[in-house]
């Protein structure tokens, strides 16, 4: 419950059924819609089609729940939390790449949670010239106030485009070209990795880092040297090591 308050203070709130469904039909981007667990009226069934059309992720909960996330009395059955910011595509992504005249350099997060990781490493995307951030819809952090704040103003300036299914975005990629490589502790050494070129850096969740299906989507897997006692990085860290192991070997192609 702690995690669904601050999320709502960090996320446009949208309750009431004229409002919600107008803002779907705006085309304001909506990460998720509550609805009334049992809830059959009419408008309400006119909103949850909307929601699915757009593949908005939604959860049926109970009145009381509802009534904390609306910060409101009269939310008529329905929340909805509408994004801080808007979203790219990943189309528009490889136009700059196209326009720069780089190869396009893409960072995917798989399931990152902590909006301050997310943060970061769009800051990190920036410095390191990449032409954008994917992340997916479901099971990640959005971009949030907290998300923007962590950028330092880079969410200005860098893309984040948000896909149904982070493993199919990864196949249309590839058909265009593109390479990637996935963060993993059993793979090859950054140095001795090839990762120049159309390159998709893939990094994954906090606790279990990058899912099977995701994984086995990418052309290689990556691992940063450690030498301590403890054996992970967290997971912005990581981002930023490998992000910039790929802009030195790509200034040393040059």
């Amino acid at each position: 419950m702690e995690k669904q308050r601050e999320e709502s203070t960090e996320s446009l709130v949208i309750s009431g059924r004229n409002a919600v469904v107008e803002a779907f039909r705006s085309g304001k981007t909506i990460d998720k819609l509550f609805v009334l667990d049992g809830c059959k009226d009419g408008p309400v069934q006119t909103i949850i089609r909307e929601a699915r059309k757009q593949n908005t992720i939604i959860q049926f909960i109970s009145k009381e729940r509802l009534s904390q996330l609306a910060q409101t009395g009269n939310h008529q059955g329905v929340v909805a939390y509408a994004s801080a910011y808007e979203y790219a595509t990943v189309e528009s992504m490889l136009e700059a790449a196209r326009a720069k005249g780089e190869a396009p350099f893409l960072i995917l997060l798989d399931g990152i949670e902590d909006p301050h990781n997310l943060g970061a490493i769009i800051r990190t995307a920036n410095q390191a010239g990449a032409h954008g951030v994917i992340i997916p819809k479901r099971r990640a952090v959005g971009l949030t106030a907290t998300v923007a704040k962590t950028s330092a103003g880079a969410l200005n300036y860098t893309p984040v485009a948000k896909v149904t299914n982070l493993g199919a975005t990864i196949d249309e990629l590839k058909e265009q070209g593109m390479w990637f490589a996935c963060a993993d502790m059993d793979g090859e050494i950054m140095y001795r990795s090839n990762l120049t070129g159309p390159m998709g850096l893939v990094i994954g969740n906090e606790g279990e880092g990058v899912s099977r299906l995701v994984k086995e989507k990418c052309d290689i897997t990556v691992s940063i040297p450690m030498v301590g006692q403890i054996d992970s990085l967290n997971a912005s860290v990581a981002a930023g090591i490998l992000a910039y192991e790929i802009v030195r070997q790509r200034w040393e192609k040059k």
